[in-house]
């Protein structure tokens, strides 16, 4: 039994990717459990996993000393491929591809002002705080208002822009911390703000645009709303990372140039 145990520790270590996939799916197996009977789905599986993966980071980074999370753990360095870049930005077009712009157009007005609001104004929320917080440099002000975003825009407006690994973890955090409570609060607040009709939706998706935490708040409040949020929730990922590093930033640094 031993020899089995050793020679399949080997085997994972050798093969890394391959046991960064099994940590992967295990890891988003047990996340879908738990939202489906722990949260009723009101939580998002997503959500879920991500905190669970920062968790793991956290854990191994205490315990290795370094500086790359669970990639620093033997066997398991196939994990900063899996976690990188190249994968991450494959995601987000894979997302993207799915959605056409002949579809934002039939949203109407109401859904591109909704879009340029919610953008525009997660990345003012974030950089203030971020500012209050004592960041002055544009490109963390940047990175943080991108996680305000999503925590994909975040990531995304930090590696374009070369911002900090700390300051693009702490964007992460912010979006997931915004994704889990958009969920929460959106089958609580329905009724208040009239999000019961698909027009509502649209605008709704415009201006939360975490995709995870429109479509679990959404499916909590009304299955037949989804498709509709998710509509403008997804072309606001794409509209985030195409601003974050261009306009935004450049904003950041007209405002910031005398300081």
């Amino acid at each position: 039994m031993a020899h089995l145990i050793d020679g399949l520790a080997a085997t994972l270590g050798k093969e890394s990717i391959v046991t960064g996939l099994l940590f992967l799916g295990a890891v988003m197996a047990f996340a879908g459990f738990v939202s489906h009977r722990w949260t009723g789905g009101r939580l998002h599986a997503s959500a879920i996993a991500i905190a669970l993966g920062l968790m793991a980071a956290l854990g191994a980074g205490l315990v290795t000393s370094g500086s790359r999370g669970m990639a620093d753990v033997a066997g398991f360095g196939g994990l900063a491929i899996l976690g990188g870049a190249t994968l991450r930005d494959f995601a987000i077009v894979a997302t993207a591809s799915s959605s056409r712009f002949e579809e934002l157009i039939v949203a109407g007005p109401r859904g591109m002002l909704a879009l340029l609001c919610g953008v525009c104004g997660a990345f003012a929320l974030g950089g203030m705080v971020a500012y209050g917080c004592g960041y002055r440099d544009p490109i963390d002000l940047a990175t943080i208002g991108g996680g305000a975003a999503t925590y994909i825009v975040g990531p995304v407006t930090g590696a374009a822009l070369g911002a900090g690994s700390e300051v693009i973890a702490l964007a992460v955090a912010t979006g997931l911390v915004k994704s889990i409570l958009v969920m929460l609060l959106t089958p609580t607040v329905a009724r208040l703000i009239g999000l019961n009709r698909p027009a509502a939706a649209i605008v709704f998706g415009g201006l939360m645009g975490t995709t995870s935490g429109v479509v679990a708040g959404l499916a909590a409040t009304d299955a037949k709303l989804v498709p509709y949020g998710a509509l403008t929730s997804a072309f606001y990922t794409g509209l985030g990372c195409l601003l974050g590093p261009s306009l935004i930033i450049a904003v950041l640094r007209a405002l910031l140039a005398h300081q």
